[in-house]
């Protein structure tokens, strides 16, 4: 009896995990209201060139989708012509080496699909990449991801491989682990052909797609760890042990702003379960009145509240902002692309941002967010290096 209840919590958990993507689009879109209550107005002022949007449907992928949408900008930004990648290449092979690292670490990292932006440079750089008609991980007539089922299947494998019950891991876990990808996503073809010519990964990414993986750069902000200085990025996701430049928040916003007005996009990490994210409205911000919110409390109405008038923004300080990482209300919910700048009606700047729930929102797939919200939410921002002011880059370490 002891054996199944066990049994029933591990299935019950993986069931949890399976489902938080789903949860997290729920709460991020329980404040839609009225087209016609609606303050916020806003007005283009940077809108840089990218694809179309994707739905990474109930799958926890939002770090390959946005860092991929970012990869197609910057292949625009180079001057060729854009080709929106498989995003599930990238995932898989992460699957692969996030495998290898949980059986080396005896089960003791989280599993599951998450990650970083800074996943898919090393992946792209390491094992190439594929025009989503390659690869597009989608089987038996299925038309959006749905990764519960795998994500339990894979981490029951890699539970009996760590418990070594032979006392020595035999290295067939690796075969059984890619079978049961190639059952789910289908096996990776090793050459494809694109526009009548035959390519692998890696000479579809040095012909095609064109970019360095060594041109990039990420940053976070923590009060911790001294400024200027790399730092562990102290997350779940980040599974690969990433040191990462830390420097202040207005200099993550700094570097934004210059990146933006120098026609390169950015990959963003942020928290988006607050009441103030609102998917449905398209609007992101920080009310003056944030800090007392408990939004598992909040009434309906009074969410919906929030987005019926232009409301006056709290002022984000380091100290406030770290602690929201000490407490854990500032959480590495979500990867998204920001791809330009507006204003709403009062002159203040937002980040248009591209996301990857689909176009089902006011702003078809993409959302307006205060500066005053990404230096209070971000977990972490990724870009090309020539889009960082130099002033900047003369204290980081590339």
């Amino acid at each position: 009896m002891k054996k199944i209840t066990l049994s029933i919590v591990a299935i019950a958990c993986m069931m949890q995990v399976a489902q938080a993507q789903d949860n997290l689009v729920k709460t991020a879109s329980g404040t839609k209201i009225d087209a016609k209550k609606k303050a916020y107005k806003f007005t283009d002022v940077i809108n840089l060139d990218r694809t179309p949007v994707e739905n990474q449907g109930s799958s926890g992928t939002c770090w390959s989708y946005s860092t991929g949408s970012f990869l197609e900008s910057e292949m625009i930004k180079a001057g060729r012509k854009p080709v929106q990648l498989s995003k599930i290449f990238h995932a898989r092979k992460q699957y692969e080496d996030k495998a290898e690292t949980y059986v080396r670490m005896s089960g003791n990292i989280g599993w599951g699909d998450g990650g970083e932006a800074h996943d898919v440079i090393h992946l792209y750089g390491k094992y190439g990449a594929m025009p989503k008609e390659a690869y597009s991980g989608l089987q038996n007539g299925a038309t959006r991801n749905n990764f519960g089922e795998m994500q339990a299947v894979i981490e029951g494998i890699l539970k009996g491989v760590v418990a070594n019950k032979n006392g020595t891991i035999s290295p067939v876990w690796k075969n059984v682990v890619s079978s049961a990808l190639d059952g789910y996503l289908g096996a990776v073809p090793q050459t494809f052909t694109y526009e009548g010519k035959s390519y692998t990964p890696k000479t579809f990414a040095n012909e095609v797609v064109g970019l360095n993986a060594n041109d990039y750069i990420e940053f976070i902000s923590q009060t911790n760890t001294p400024y200027w200085e790399k730092a562990m990025m102290m997350v779940p996701d980040n599974w690969s042990f990433q040191w990462i430049n830390n420097i202040p928040m207005t200099d993550m916003t700094a570097v934004i702003d210059n990146a933006l007005k120098s026609g390169y996009t950015i990959a963003w990490g942020a928290d988006v379960s607050e009441p103030y994210f609102s998917w449905p409205n398209g609007v992101a911000f920080v009310p003056d009145s944030a800090q007392f919110m408990d939004a598992k409390r909040m009434k309906k109405e009074d969410k919906e509240a929030l987005f019926a008038t232009v409301k006056k923004e709290m002022e984000i300080t380091p100290e406030l902002r770290q602690q929201g990482l000490d407490n854990q209300a500032t959480t590495d919910d979500h990867g998204m692309h920001i791809v330009g700048m507006s204003k709403d009606q009062n002159g203040k700047e937002y980040y248009i941002v591209k996301n990857s729930w689909g176009e089902d929102n006011d702003y078809k797939g993409f959302l307006h967010v205060s500066k005053a919200y990404v230096q209070y939410k971000t977990t972490s921002i990724l870009l090309n290096k020539k889009g960082v002011p130099a002033s900047i880059m003369q204290k980081v370490q590339p």
